[in-house]
């Protein structure tokens, strides 16, 4: 079992000191007073953004999905063809500085659609005031993906007249992650720790299904895991993986399947998890079911997502491994800059 002392000496950037706060920088985050945007009649909202920060935007799709405004998600430098009056381009970027969403962000600024900016500053605050677009600076923790609270619930309660939802399922959100804090933070090194109980078990690659409507946790798990951990992670829907994907098990392999199930998934597809659990158990492929909590759409995913952070954490100081360090990904930005 991992101890205080070996995820010390491994986090030695105290990562895992910034998730044990996420219950407390969420509520902070929602609270501060930012101002909220003022547009109306949207029918079509473009979230643009890389990383940590696209994985912010899937939790919106995800919310969104319950309403008629019809969303697209950019990880990329396009902008859509769709973009109308009535089309607001959402970018964001922790560091401020991400090529491919400011390159989005200036497309925008060429169309007659709505256009609004988070960062933590760097070139996008700048764009944004010399072109005096609306943008809100969001307080970073860290890194960009520890400070996903941060950047999810202050642009939650900014975005509220734009994403319809209800003060009481934030409330519930947070308050469902301190209940999950107490048992998964590091105060709780111990086997009841269900964060660092996955963290063990993992090893080789792992395989990550999921169904519609939980794909932003799925997504942020497997980025944790390679940004972590520095290991290959494959993510997949559970039904279209049944038509394709299901079919790799046919051969020995060090992949472990991991099930992210909601707790009231569509009732085919919780039909669909039984069957899949019946074919590993016939050939005796060992798996692990992540359980989401009851609740609104945001409580289970910013639960799971918490839950599935920390246990990168965990597995990287168990694998002896710095989580901090993104060493291919700075490589990659300092030759798309020349």
């Amino acid at each position: 079992m991992l101890d205080y002392s070996t995820l010390e000496k491994f986090d030695s950037k105290g990562m895992y000191k910034i998730y044990d706060k996420w219950p407390e920088i969420a509520r902070q985050s929602y609270d501060l007073d930012l101002g909220q945007v003022d547009f109306k009649n949207i029918s079509h909202v473009v979230f643009a953004g890389m990383g940590g920060s696209g994985s912010i935007h899937d939790v919106f799709s995800a919310i969104l999905s319950k309403t008629n405004i019809h969303v697209s998600i950019v990880k990329g430098y396009h902008l859509p063809n769709t973009v109308d009056p009535n089309t607001l381009v959402v970018t964001t970027s922790v560091s401020g500085n991400t090529v491919e969403s400011l390159t989005v962000l200036d497309s925008a600024r060429r169309t007659d659609c709505k256009i609004f900016a988070f960062s933590g500053g760097g070139k996008m605050e700048k764009y944004c005031t010399e072109n005096k677009i609306g943008h809100r600076i969001i307080p970073t923790f860290h890194s960009p993906r520890a400070s996903f609270a941060s950047f999810l619930f202050s642009m939650l309660r900014v975005l509220q007249p734009v994403i319809p939802i209800k003060k009481e399922d934030v409330s519930e959100s947070i308050n469902s992650m301190t209940i999950l804090q107490k048992k998964i933070s590091s105060s709780n090194l111990n086997t009841d720790n269900p964060a660092l109980e996955l963290a063990q078990w993992i090893t080789g690659i792992p395989v990550i299904y999921y169904p519609w409507g939980l794909q932003a946790a799925a997504i942020r798990f497997k980025n944790s895991l390679q940004e972590n951990t520095k290991t290959h992670v494959i993510a997949e829907d559970l039904i279209e993986a049944s038509h394709n994907g299901i079919v790799a098990w046919e051969k020995k392999s060090l992949a472990k399947p991991i099930l992210i199930r909601g707790q009231d998934d569509y009732t085919k597809t919780k039909e669909r998890w039984e069957i899949i659990k019946e074919y590993f158990n016939q050939k005796e492929i060992e798996y692990k079911e992540i359980f989401s909590i009851n609740g609104s759409i945001l409580a289970k995913l910013i639960n799971l997502i918490y839950l599935l952070d920390y246990s990168t954490i965990y597995l990287a100081a168990k694998l002896g491994i710095d989580p901090t360090p993104v060493n291919s990904i700075d490589f990659i930005k300092k030759r798309s800059l020349n």
